[in-house]
């Protein structure tokens, strides 16, 4: 097994992921299934990993963002169905094609570029709507009817359609309710002109929790997968009792008495008050612990103490309540003694989502995986 040379590490639980995809898979109709988003990495979480493991666990297929997330997918072994969600340049389809990965399509032009590349493997496609999220999609069913009749290549096999939700996770289900409107009205229209049988998958995390009976053939299981939720509103329904399956590492590498008056890290923006033991810790901006996170705790010897001054690039100071040797531990994300840090709480700290929080921590810090309280895998920069 690979190893690491620094003492700052992201365990990541598998037994979590699996838990959290057979719960879904429990929750929803029988008739739906599980694509597994394992796009920017597995959100953080280690792309291969999440993958095999989800797919080992009652997913039937993997949704990513890029191509080349794909690609990665494949080249890892990886045979299962996997949709990129994102625009796809026309010129590499022919390469999607020749690696069976399906691509999302909501452009006439784009298909007849498509259509001008020489390529013998059939191409699956997947029709995007826009019923309210106004990022990317057929917002009209003419548009939809255009896209139709460049269907024309034999190459070419129409296989889902979905939508995305903009607010399915938030208490007002006003926008939701209106998405559900738009979605059924290009399906009736799409129904008339269309004959063939496709999948429909419209439901991200929030939406297949909430409303499993409103759901199609598939659902996109995002942040729920990682046990996460989606936002506060859907936490405190409890459908499902996730287990999240991240959490972030590191430890004391300098300890040091500091007299009173002495300032610390870059800008003097912090002064001791009196007489304190500051621990250095080896984890910065550049591995994704970003500087406006001054200030929030840390738990050490299963106790809460601050960072204090400004973080920098690659380490950051902790005010300890007392002597630690080095080499203790320092969590920054997940349980220590009898508390925890969650992201939530990070991610309250810092304005912003627990999905961009597991997003930006940075590939240089490992990801160690764990299954049964065993390490079972290691990734780290020189296997990036």
């Amino acid at each position: 097994m690979e190893t690491y040379y620094r003492d700052t590490w992201v365990e990541i639980q598998l037994d979590a992921i699996k838990h959290n995809i057979q719960s879904l898979n429990d929750y929803l109709p029988d008739k739906t299934g599980i694509y597994a988003v394992v796009k920017a990495n597995g959100y953080g979480h280690g792309d291969i990993q999440v993958a095999k493991t989800a797919l080992a666990s009652g997913a039937q297929a993997l949704a990513v963002s890029l191509l080349d997330e794909a690609l990665k997918l494949r080249k890892a072994g990886i045979s299962a169905p996997i949709l990129v969600l994102g625009w796809v340049r026309p010129c590499d389809a022919p390469l999607a094609a020749a690696h069976n990965i399906m691509l999302t399509f909501f452009q006439e032009e784009w298909l007849q570029q498509v259509k001008q590349y020489k390529f013998k493997e059939r191409l699956t496609l997947h029709m995007k709507w826009d019923t309210g999220m106004g990022r990317i999609g057929v917002r009209t069913i003419e548009e939809m009817d255009a896209l139709l009749t460049e269907l024309d290549d034999p190459r070419l096999h129409l296989q889902g359609v979905f939508t995305h939700f903009a607010s399915a996770d938030e208490c007002n289900l006003a926008h939701y309710t209106k998405q559900v409107e738009r979605f059924h009205v290009l399906l009736q229209a799409f129904c008339r002109r269309w004959k063939y049988p496709v999948e429909l998958h419209t439901g991200n995390s929030a939406a297949s929790m909430r409303f499993p009976e409103q759901m199609h053939h598939k659902v996109r299981f995002g942040i729920g997968m990682y046990g996460l939720p989606p936002s506060d509103v859907v936490k405190d329904l409890q459908l499902i009792q996730l287990q999240p399956a991240f959490s972030l590492h590191s430890k004391l590498i300098h300890v040091k008495k500091v007299e009173k008056g002495e300032s610390i890290s870059y800008g003097a923006t912090y002064t001791t008050e009196e007489n304190e033991w500051i621990g250095t810790v080896p984890l910065g901006y550049a591995d994704g612990w970003m500087r406006k996170l001054q200030g929030i705790d840390v738990l050490i010897n299963g106790k809460r103490m601050p960072i204090v001054g400004r973080i920098c690039m690659d380490q950051l100071m902790v005010k300890l309540d007392q002597f630690y040797p080095i080499g203790t531990k320092v969590t920054f994300i997940g349980k220590q003694g009898d508390d925890i840090i969650k992201v939530e709480e990070i991610a309250r700290y810092a304005d912003t989502i627990n999905y961009e929080i597991t997003c930006m921590i940075s590939y240089r810090v490992p990801r160690v995986y764990v299954e049964n309280d065993a390490v079972v895998q290691v990734d780290h920069v020189t296997s990036y």
